[in-house]
C-alpha cells in the first residue's frame, strides 16, 4: 500500500503542471460557458435550438404550430454543419430573414430537417404504397431566423408552409393568434418573394397523411 501511495505521489509531482493546467482551462470554460448561457437568456437568443414550424393560413387566420424542437448539433450532419448554421442564423436581418448558406450545401442542410421530420409521415407513405386512402400535398421548407424587436426569443427555425399557400398568398393580412405573428407574416411574404427569386433556398417535398 505505501508503495501505490509513493508511486501515486511520484506521478503528481511529474504531471502537476498539466494537471493544473487541464484544471483551469476546465474552470474557465465553466466561467464562459455559464456566463454565455446567462446572457443568451437575458437576450432571449437561442440559436443552438432550431424549431420546425408548420404555417398555416386557414379561415383568414394566421396559425402557428410547432412540429418539432432539437438542438442543431443533433440535427444536421456534424458539428461544423451545425455552427454554419448557428453562424448565418446571427447575421440574418430583418429585411432578409433567410439564413444565408452556400448554394452548393443547401440542400443538405434542408435535407437534414426533411430527413427529422419524416418519421412524423411515415404512416401516411406505407398507406399511400398500400393503396389506402391518404391525403398528400407538396409543402416547403425554408431555413430562417426571424429578427423583429417584438419577438419573444431567437431560434433557427425551419418554416413549412404548403407550396400552393405560398405561392398564392392572401393579399390582405390574415387574423393572427398573436400581435407578434405579425412578423411571421412579414416573413411569409419575404419567402413567397425568395421562392422565385433564389429557389435554391428551398426544399419542395411531398406529405401524406
Amino acid at each position: 500500500m505505501t508503495d501505490f501511495l509513493q508511486l501515486l505521489l511520484d506521478g503528481l509531482k511529474d504531471h502537476w503542471v498539466n494537471i493544473i493546467t487541464a484544471a483551469w482551462f476546465i474552470l474557465v470554460g465553466w466561467f464562459f460557458g455559464k456566463r454565455k448561457v446567462s446572457k443568451d437568456w437575458e437576450k432571449r437568443e437561442f440559436f443552438d435550438r432550431l424549431n420546425v414550424s408548420l404555417n398555416i393560413i386557414r379561415d383568414g387566420k394566421l396559425k402557428l404550430r410547432t412540429l418539432e424542437e432539437t438542438r442543431c448539433e443533433l440535427l444536421f450532419p456534424n458539428s461544423k454543419a451545425a455552427q454554419t448554421v448557428i453562424d448565418a442564423a446571427k447575421k440574418t436581418t430583418l429585411e432578409n430573414p433567410i439564413l444565408d448558406l452556400p448554394k452548393k450545401d443547401y440542400w443538405y442542410y434542408l435535407n437534414a430537417v426533411l430527413n427529422e421530420i419524416s418519421e412524423q409521415f411515415a404512416t401516411g407513405a406505407l398507406r399511400e404504397d398500400l393503396g389506402l386512402p391518404v391525403t398528400c400535398e407538396q409543402f416547403v421548407i425554408c431555413l430562417t431566423s426571424e429578427v423583429d424587436d417584438n419577438l419573444r426569443m431567437r431560434k433557427v427555425r425551419a418554416m413549412i408552409i404548403r407550396k400552393s399557400l405560398l405561392e398564392n398568398l392572401p393579399k390582405e393580412r390574415p387574423k393572427l393568434s398573436r400581435e407578434e405573428h405579425d412578423t411571421r407574416w412579414g416573413t411569409l411574404l419575404k419567402l413567397a418573394k425568395a421562392y422565385q427569386a433564389t429557389p435554391y433556398q428551398f426544399l419542395v417535398v411531398e406529405l401524406c397523411q
